[in-house]
């Protein structure tokens, strides 16, 4: 598996409500974790936007590719930069009620356009599917810095101090996120 780099994840997942100069695009991330009850090996990946395919979709893409064992469970958890616009959340929504042998699990950087009504249901629909969507917290972040970064590269910041300030901000996506569920 292609890991990211550490300034990737750094400028991708963070979290800050307002970004300070100089101005750069935040993009869609999704890192997932397929783990077997069974106890094998995690798959692990990840996804970035594409112009015509939302990282969600080619997510889900990605799981039916790969021909899992019905007779199976699996526990799969997301990482994603944006939580699901409504679009995906309605896709990801039927997808695992086709596959009733995936646990999903969501937990998001950033809210998308948490503001908007339409927004809110994709994510009130989630919740209410079986498909709990989280703020990413420390844990989280740790877990996705740990599995997901390639940390041969010597680093110009300290993943510690950054790890720290992700879980500060991430409390107020947390009140915000409880408000909307």
């Amino acid at each position: 598996m292609a890991l990211l780099t550490a300034e990737t994840f750094r400028l991708q997942f963070n979290n800050k409500l307002r970004l300070r100069r100089p101005y750069y695009r935040r993009k869609t991330l999704l890192c997932y974790q397929l783990t077997p009850q069974n106890g094998s090996m995690p798959t692990r990946g990840y996804f970035k936007n594409k112009k015509k395919c939302h990282a969600e979709i080619c997510f889900i893409n990605e799981i039916k590719s790969m021909g899992l064992d019905e007779t199976q469970c699996y526990q799969v958890t997301c990482y994603l930069t944006w939580s699901p616009c409504s679009s995906c959340a309605w896709k990801l929504v039927d997808f695992i009620k086709a596959h009733d042998h995936l646990n999903l699990r969501i937990f998001a950087s950033r809210l998308y356009y948490h503001w908007c009504k339409r927004q809110q249901e994709g994510l009130r629909l989630l919740c209410g599917s079986q498909v709990p969507v989280e703020d990413m917290g420390f844990p989280e972040f740790a877990d996705c810095w740990e599995n997901f970064v390639d940390h041969e590269k010597p680093l110009s910041f300290d993943p510690s101090k950054m790890l720290e300030e992700l879980d500060k901000n991430s409390r107020a996506i947390k009140r915000r996120l409880e408000r909307i569920k």
